[in-house]
């Protein structure tokens, strides 16, 4: 039997590969600025799970994502400073080989599997570099209480959530912000989608107005699970003054959507100035976009293919600037 491949050295064929794939992300992701900018990110990896213990994956074998797939992931994730994880299993073999291509600097925070059919076996995670910032106290799996008096009624929510939304809390650059990341049950169909998120936004409220005096910044993101702009599942996410990105406007989410008719999944939102004891970001969001990576990573693969090596969902990022003096 030949010896297992060492993910650390990689062939020839996937270093020029990867190389490639970097001088992509030069042109599209900002670099990191010491004490100056914080870059934030989302991505929903498709069923992060299993992996190929090989840099090719045969014909036909299962899991489909490889350890040149891990490489080409890595790439995207070391361009930021933290990143929201979606869909990370209760397999935890390519979370593992993830953070050994990216090296001792970097650490993760994550939960529990949910449990149950609607859990789907999910995590959610938060990988991040730990030159750059460091988790500040607070790692929190959120439990909405069904009661009107705690601003979350039964006629909002009538149940907990399909996977446990994760708060945590980071510190970079005497900048303290929350991070608070959701993947919302997608279901049989949108309406059954609404509830969770009008509860997501009326318990981030709540907690924002419990939070003002601490002046932190408060950011939510991950994969709401929106179809359009304008639709129920907007206005519900949208309903107590979470406010998008403006910079992901209109961008693809998925790399099947078709143009003139993306979703709008993947959020990354905050509170804004003239909303009553709700904490305004003091950090700037200057600049914010996609990765799209189906051109540089697609070569013969179908859509499909390249879901299961890479994912379905793109990542979606803000830069922000941070106040001086």
């Amino acid at each position: 039997m030949p010896p297992e491949a060492d993910i650390l050295t990689p062939p020839a064929s996937v270093v020029a590969r990867i190389e490639r794939w970097e001088s992509v992300l030069d042109a599209v992701i900002p670099a990191r600025s010491p004490g100056s900018n914080l870059l934030v990110a989302t991505w929903n990896l498709r069923a992060f799970s299993d992996l190929t213990k090989a840099w090719r994956t045969q014909e036909g074998a299962t899991p489909k994502r490889n350890f040149a797939d891990v490489h080409a992931i890595a790439a995207v994730v070391r361009r930021f400073d933290v990143v929201a994880v979606q869909e990370v299993r209760g397999n935890l073999r390519a979370l593992r080989y993830l953070l050994k291509v990216l090296g001792e600097d970097w650490a993760f925070i994550l939960t529990d599997v949910t449990e149950g059919k609607a859990g789907n076996d999910e995590r959610l995670a938060f990988l991040f570099d730990t030159r750059r910032i460091k988790p500040s106290g607070l790692a929190c799996e959120l439990v909405v209480p069904i009661e009107q008096e705690a601003g979350v009624g039964a006629a909002a929510l009538d149940r907990q959530f399909a996977r446990t939304p994760y708060a945590v809390s980071f510190l970079s650059a005497g900048q303290t912000f929350t991070l608070v990341t959701l993947h919302v049950d997608y279901g049989k169909k949108a309406a059954e989608r609404v509830p969770e998120l009008k509860a997501i936004a009326q318990w981030l409220a709540g907690w924002a107005e419990q939070e003002f005096g601490w002046d932190h910044n408060l950011t939510a993101l991950g994969d709401y699970n929106i179809d359009r702009v304008g639709d129920p599942l907007f206005e519900a996410f949208t309903s107590t003054g979470l406010t998008p990105a403006p910079q992901l406007e209109g961008l693809a989410r998925t790399i099947f959507d078709k143009p003139g008719a993306e979703h709008f999944y993947d959020q990354i939102a905050w509170f804004t100035k003239g909303q009553k004891r709700r904490p305004v970001l003091n950090l700037e969001a200057v600049a914010g976009g996609q990765v799209d990576f189906v051109d540089a990573l697609q070569g013969d693969r179908t859509l499909t293919d390249l879901s299961w090596h890479i994912s379905d969902h793109f990542p979606m990022w803000v830069e922000f600037a941070i106040p001086t003096g």
